[in-house]
């Protein structure tokens, strides 16, 4: 391992993925793509909290349908969400009685929980794993901001967090695609303080472990198909172009952020994009993945990013740390060395 990248020597296989969205996700421009999508977001719960607790069960039954497994074919479950204490996970899933670890990394958890599992499968600890998370934008506000009832006015640069949830199984053998590194980011804190502006917190986060995986690994962003980014929404994608700009690199070919894919910008009212731990994921495993099957991706950088902070932290003044996980998916399950081998 070297600044946190890790080459995987037997790269493990990704089984079987799924997503669950809500209403106004289904009705964005991806939501043909995705396995289900819910019109009453409540999901048939009585508190917003239990319904992203559903929600998260759902991908996973979800994901063990389409693979034709039960849960006990599932050695590990790695999981998280953004609500105090990840409740959306550890009571949405204790259903399955599953070995469980519970992750916080903000929207970068679908990351996290992929190069966890991935490490696990790797090294032979477990020859199935399991990596979900999710978020539920009335959830979200009410931990985060204001509950729904209160009719606050979102700032321009707000984004909007998306009701949504992935769910991914990772085996040691199988077919494509394969989680061929991963690249651990580092918290990343250049004194952002505004709530409402998680895009710039996270931007420099992003740009830190995607520039260091490309150098680690003696790539460049014209090496892969694409490279995706979590939610760094509409503002903090154009600050992660103006700092590559600066190295000399274009990312703007080969790069799309997964809050702008999610909603039409210009039809629906989520300002600078979407956001939360369910954004990244449900388009990874309702739009990215699906890619690898029809031939379109062989190459691709997921790179989900996240805002480290909690109400008290930003009540207290505090300034918001970013973090951003690299997962590295390819066509190609042969050990990643050399650039020559994206060629």
């Amino acid at each position: 391992m070297q600044n946190g990248v890790i080459l995987l020597k037997r790269p493990p296989s990704i089984r079987a993925y799924a997503a669950v969205v809500g209403k106004k996700e289904g009705e964005g421009p991806l939501g043909d793509w995705f396995d289900q999508v819910h019109a009453d977001t409540t999901f048939g719960q009585k508190t917003w909290e239990q319904a992203e607790s559903r929600m998260q069960q759902m991908a996973v039954q979800t994901v063990l349908k389409k693979a034709d497994l039960s849960a006990a074919d599932i050695d590990l479950l790695f999981a998280g969400d953004l609500l105090n204490q990840c409740i959306g996970s550890s009571f949405g899933l204790q259903s399955f009685e599953l070995p469980y670890y519970g992750l916080y990394g903000a929207c970068s958890t679908m990351a996290e929980s992929i190069s966890l599992a991935s490490l696990a499968v790797q090294a032979g600890y477990a020859h199935r794993a399991l990596a979900v998370t999710s978020s539920h934008f009335c959830s979200a506000e009410r931990q985060y901001r204001m509950p729904l009832e209160y009719g606050g006015q979102r700032a321009p640069s707000a984004q909007w967090t998306v009701t949504g949830s992935g769910a991914v199984i990772l085996q040691s053998t199988g077919k494509a695609p394969y989680v061929r590194a991963v690249c651990a980011g580092r918290i990343t804190d250049l004194g952002v303080c505004d709530i409402n502006n998680m895009g710039a917190a996270m931007a420099p986060a992003a740009y830190r472990t995607i520039r260091t995986f490309l150098e680690e690994t003696h790539t460049s962003p014209n090496d892969y198909d694409h490279i995706f980014t979590g939610d760094l929404g509409h503002i903090g994608t154009s600050i992660l172009y103006e700092l590559f700009d600066q190295d000399g690199m274009d990312l703007r070919a080969v790069h799309d952020d997964c809050g702008l894919m999610m909603y039409n910008l210009k039809e629906q009212d989520v300002h600078a994009g979407g956001s939360g731990c369910g954004c990244s994921a449900s388009v990874l495993c309702g739009v990215i993945l699906p890619q690898f099957a029809a031939g379109k991706y062989h190459n691709v950088l997921f790179v989900a990013t996240g805002a480290l902070m909690s109400p008290t932290s930003y009540q207290q003044g505090s300034s918001i740390p970013g973090i951003a996980h690299l997962v590295y998916l390819s066509d190609q399950d042969t050990p990643f060395n050399r650039q020559e081998e994206l060629a």
